[in-house]
């Protein structure tokens, strides 16, 4: 699979980032979020991303790498 990253709010890598694969479906880097109560999958996670994040992909579009 190849990973493309569309926007982050850091240069870094520890940092949150949106990419998209070359299947066309997002990927999301975050903080693991643990404490919503929520029953899901083990083989699933939720991550939470700042708001301005998905701001800025909006902006740029999903395909604007």
């Amino acid at each position: 699979m190849k990973v493309t990253k569309l926007v982050s709010s850091c240069d870094l890598k520890d940092c949150p980032t949106i990419y998209v694969t070359d299947r066309g479906t997002p990927l999301v880097q975050g903080e693991k979020a643990t404490d919503h109560g929520l029953d899901i999958p083990a083989r699933e996670t939720i991550a939470e991303i700042p708001e301005q994040l998905i701001l800025d992909l909006v902006r740029k579009g999903l395909r604007g790498v």
